[in-house]
């Protein structure tokens, strides 16, 4: 049986296409648009051959994370043995930390140019997912871009997930360009959120395609959780800021464009942003199309939005597809080399709002390793937004674990975004403003305004007693609170 000329095949025919030791790229940007059938017929074959006696991994990349099929399926099956560049499983962060998996963490932005350019050797396999694919090579793929117009181009040979359940009108949204290889590049001609460029499918060579595998599964996409007295109390100095920042005109009235991270802090701050009506109708320039920026273009506050996926749940998905009309004019999806291009995130003025794990007195953040060794989810679009941004903002609790581990540290063990890119730092205790700050001013500033009030006394002590140059540290000290909560449990033992 055959789709468009491509013949339909089977798990048996899948297996035997993809070899232990296979590159394999999937789609996927977050879990939306991911490969989801493929991933758990190599899961199986894995498991089947691993009882056999017999060697089974494959080297995995994908555009971002993609879901559990991948991220834990895959990996519960031991089929990985390595994954770029980024993750969001547990299982797969567990076998990473225990040295199982090699694991490149990288800046989003830089990935398709990496793999098209053979850093990391030939893509095997590609499996995308799509809405629709034609007999001359078109590709319409369904809630996400990332990096699968560049994996149809590089891979040996493609697999097409044909998705029934998403919407063929998702390819509406779509705005796909490949950017030509270096040094002869021509500029951009991104100008404003949601000028569009490019073409609203991708294009393989028909003679690559190996086959169809049909699926009906709705995108591993969950609902963030309510809203929180800290997420709100982040959220409202987040506000407070821009308000003020406003007032003194140095945001123009009709604001700037703005990206968030992923997660419940975020979506607090742009919901804050939303209900406050001293905020004007704004664009979004940024890599994940959450549920709280549905809401937000329903009620005429969010103008329109650039992304590289819709991350949404299934329901708002279906949302998107049966209304159509409304919202092709209000979303774009783009690849994720211009998604999170540094050119274009510098042009347009964004402001970044990004999440950390921890920051420094001087105003260094990690957002991807716990203490320092093990990596959480990884770096992702966080420092290309970070470093090229108008303005570049960085939240996070105070405390975690009921105040066993400050997020305000003397230095921090691991750096994703360094001071020099990291321009407000916001907890729930308030917001430090770094901007024309010398390091020891940006200290004063990140303690009395960051940091947790249990861990202001131990932060101050430490400025008092470090070896001053430009900057003042204890390097018998400055990991002190990390190797007190290896060993206690707590990085102020007394709690």
């Amino acid at each position: 049986m055959k789709i468009d000329g491509y013949p339909i095949i089977s798990k048996q025919e899948v297996v035997s296409l993809i070899k232990d030791g296979d590159t394999v790229a999937f789609s996927g940007f977050t879990a939306a648009g991911a490969a989801k059938a493929v991933p758990v017929m190599l899961a199986e074959h894995a498991k089947q051959e691993h009882s056999r006696g017999r060697s089974f991994r494959i080297r995995v990349i994908s555009g971002a994370s993609s879901g559990d099929y991948i991220d834990n399926d895959l990996a519960e099956a031991e089929a990985i043995s390595w994954r770029a560049p980024y993750q969001g499983g547990k299982k797969l962060r567990n076998q990473i930390n225990r040295q199982e998996v090699e694991y490149i963490d990288m800046h989003l932005s830089h990935v398709a140019q990496t793999v098209a350019a053979g850093f990391f050797g030939k893509v095997n396999v590609a499996v995308v997912e799509a809405t629709h694919i034609t007999p001359d090579g078109r590709v319409y793929l369904s809630a996400s871009i990332g990096a699968s117009p560049t994996w149809l181009a590089c891979a040996d040979k493609v697999i097409i997930e044909l998705n029934h359940r998403h919407s063929p009108r998702l390819s509406e949204l779509s705005d796909i360009v490949i950017m030509p290889p270096p040094p002869r590049r021509n500029p951009i001609n991104v100008s404003s959120p949601l000028a569009k460029i490019g073409m609203p499918y991708a294009h393989v060579d028909p003679k690559k395609i190996v086959g169809i595998v049909e699926n009906d599964e709705p995108d591993q996409v969950e609902a963030f959780s309510q809203e929180d007295e800290t997420s709100t109390k982040i959220a409202d100095h987040v506000l407070k800021f821009f308000l003020d920042e406003k007032a003194a005109g140095r945001i123009p009235s009709d604001f700037f464009p703005l990206q968030a991270g992923v997660g419940n802090t975020a979506n607090a701050v742009l919901g804050g942003l939303g209900r406050h009506p001293d905020i004007p109708p704004f664009y979004m320039y940024s890599e994940v199309f959450q549920d709280s920026m549905m809401d937000l273009i329903d009620s005429g506050k969010l103008l329109g939005a650039s992304a590289s996926s819709l991350t949404i749940i299934p329901e708002k998905l279906a949302q998107i597809g049966d209304n159509m009309d409304f919202y092709s004019n209000k979303i774009v999806l783009r690849p994720q080399e211009i998604s999170n291009h540094p050119g274009i995130i510098r042009r347009l003025g964004v402001v970044a709002m990004n999440t950390a794990l921890e920051m420094d007195i001087y105003g260094n953040v990690n957002s991807s390793h716990v203490m320092g060794t093990h990596v959480m989810n990884g770096v992702g679009g966080s420092g290309e937004f970070a470093r090229n941004s108008h303005l570049s903002i960085f939240m996070t609790p105070s405390i975690a674990k009921g105040g066993k581990i400050s997020a305000v540290v003397p230095m921090v063990p691991h750096v994703d975004s360094s001071e020099h890119s990291v321009q407000i730092l916001v907890t729930e205790q308030g917001l430090a403003d770094l901007r024309g700050l010398g390091p020891m001013e940006r200290a004063d500033k990140i303690i009395n305004n960051c940091a947790h009030p249990m861990y202001k006394p131990y932060l101050k002590d430490y400025i008092t007693r470090g070896t001053c140059g430009h900057i003042c540290h204890d390097l018998t000290r400055c990991f002190e609170l990390h190797r007190n909560f290896k060993e206690s449990g707590s990085m102020l033992p007394e709690i």
